[in-house]
């Protein structure tokens, strides 16, 4: 049997301090997430075992101290590839 599809969606915002999950879902609603996200041009990392300790968490509640190392290395993978779109879009305009 197929494992049902989870989604986690994060938010970090600098003031805060610490990033928290501000929506999760499986099947449907994982499905839902992603498309939003995709529809908003959010970026995508898969990583199943961190889906998973994440979807523990309550939403909009800072993430625990254990999870601070992984979810840095989502944000700054988002960041940076934020930042290559950004780019592109400026040398476009140029």
């Amino acid at each position: 049997m197929k494992e049902e599809k989870i989604a986690v969606a994060l938010s970090y915002q600098p003031e805060k301090g610490i990033p928290e999950v501000i929506a999760k879902g499986k099947g449907t609603l994982a499905e839902l997430i992603l498309k939003i996200a995709r529809e908003h041009g959010i970026p995508i990392k898969e990583d199943a075992q961190l889906v998973k300790e994440l979807y523990r968490l309550e939403i909009n509640k800072p993430i625990p101290p254990e999870l601070y190392q992984a979810v840095a290395l989502v944000l700054a993978w988002a960041f940076k590839l934020n930042n290559k779109f950004k780019e592109k879009l400026l040398s476009k305009k140029s």
